[in-house]
């Protein structure tokens, strides 16, 4: 399949093993495109109602439909898909093909797994996506690659996947990236212990909490401090294994735990002390940092007025000022935001242990590493419309090409 100027799509077909044809799959990063510039993608939806035994037309309508917001059909349209076939292809774009990924993926959100594709956009790399639980792990018949990419991420649901996969993985033939014993260190109540004494790191006390406990607080039964040691109001929660800021508060003393716990449903959160983290202009500063075999990249800066701090709501598009600043972070990160976090970004890679992963941070008034976030999963890309975001282009072709290099480098025996 191909863009066409009539419609996103037209017939293209490929063939599987035994010689029958099926359509390919596009991958996340192209189908973003072109859900993002409006494309009219009916005719993917009727190639897969008149062809409902091509698992690879059902995975790029699931996807879709997650682009789109339609979360609930796209888990159905993904589960049909997974029914018939569990390994998924996307061919290299460019030729010659120079290494071929095999990536541990879990069935669900996306975005639950580390966005390959964004970061191997115009490569040479052919990546095979083999989607596994804990009732289907590594099966015996898998495809011959160079190198395997465990993409599944932290948290509570995928700690019993992520530690089935790391026994079969101890003994593997190819190299692999990302052991699933280090991922599981990214949960936020691990991180301080691994990350709280690194020198020009500040990382706040994060615990786990259980709603009872949140309600005898609020009543005055017991202290925040008795969880979070000298730490007291504000504080930050968020449910256990919420990202991308939902149900993600600030609540400034104990009596306004009722009305947070009235709206969420959940029975377990973390909890930690709010670090407020704003420069001498009032505003927030965010930084989104890539760490590939040990060395830094920038990714984005995003400027709030808030304290939450989302790229896509703190106006940068509307701001020539914010994007002139983010510039200068971006263009100059080698020699100045990665010179002042050398020690503490060497601290983190070490302790860490992982070959790839994301850093979204901050800058105290002391000059230190605030942390927010380490993860695997992080959204890393080159979407960003060029004509308003020229100075991210040559940025992000460095860093996709230090991420093939590791690859490559990695195949090596």
């Amino acid at each position: 399949m191909h863009p066409d100027k009539n419609n996103a799509f037209v017939a293209s077909n490929s063939c599987d093993e035994a010689g029958k044809h099926y359509e390919p799959v596009i991958g996340v990063a192209r189908l973003m495109r072109l859900v993002e510039s409006g494309a009219d993608l009916s005719n993917l939806v009727n190639m897969a109602a008149y062809n409902p035994d091509d698992a690879n037309l059902l995975m790029n309508l699931s996807m879709v439909f997650q682009l789109t917001g339609n979360r609930e059909v796209a888990f159905e349209i993904q589960a049909k898909a997974l029914a018939m076939r569990r390994l998924y292809h996307l061919p290299a774009q460019t030729a010659p093909v120079t290494i071929t990924l095999l990536a541990l993926m879990r069935p669900g959100d996306m975005m639950d797994n580390t966005p390959l594709d964004f970061l191997l956009e115009e490569s040479g790399v052919a990546l095979n996506l083999l989607y596994v639980s804990t009732e289907h792990t590594l099966p015996s018949d898998i495809p011959e690659h160079d190198v395997l990419f465990v993409a599944i991420g932290e948290s509570i649901e995928n700690a019993h996947l992520l530690e089935k996969i790391g026994t079969q993985l101890a003994t593997w033939p190819r190299p692999v990236i990302n052991f699933p014993d280090k991922i599981m260190q990214l949960s936020r109540d691990r991180l301080h212990t691994l990350l709280g004494t690194a020198e020009g790191v500040a990382l706040p006390v994060t615990v786990r909490i259980q709603r009872q406990t949140l309600i005898q607080i609020a009543h005055g039964e017991c202290a925040i401090s008795d969880f979070l040691g000298n730490d007291s109001f504000p504080i930050i929660i968020r449910p256990l294994d919420a990202h991308a800021g939902r149900d993600l508060k600030k609540l400034a003393q104990a009596s306004d735990l009722h009305d947070y716990l009235t709206g969420v449903k959940e029975d377990e959160f973390y909890i930690s002390r709010f670090f407020d983290y704003r420069s001498a202009d009032g505003l927030f500063r965010k930084f989104r940092i890539a760490m590939i075999a040990g060395h830094p990249f920038a990714c984005h800066m995003a400027i709030s007025e808030q304290w939450m701090v989302h790229y896509k709501h703190a106006g940068m598009s509307d701001s020539a000022e914010k994007r002139a600043e983010e510039d200068l972070f971006m263009t100059n990160f080698d020699i100045a935001f990665a010179v002042r976090h050398a020690m503490a970004l060497h601290a983190i890679h070490e302790r860490i242990g992982l070959d790839y992963f994301i850093i979204d941070c901050g800058e105290t008034a002391e000059g230190r590493l605030l942390i927010f976030e380490l993860d695997n999963r992080g959204f890393v890309h080159a979407m960003d419309p060029v004509d308003l975001f020229p100075y991210k282009q040559p940025v992000m072709k460095k860093l996709f090409k230090a991420f093939r290099t590791m690859l490559v480098h990695t195949a090596q025996p």
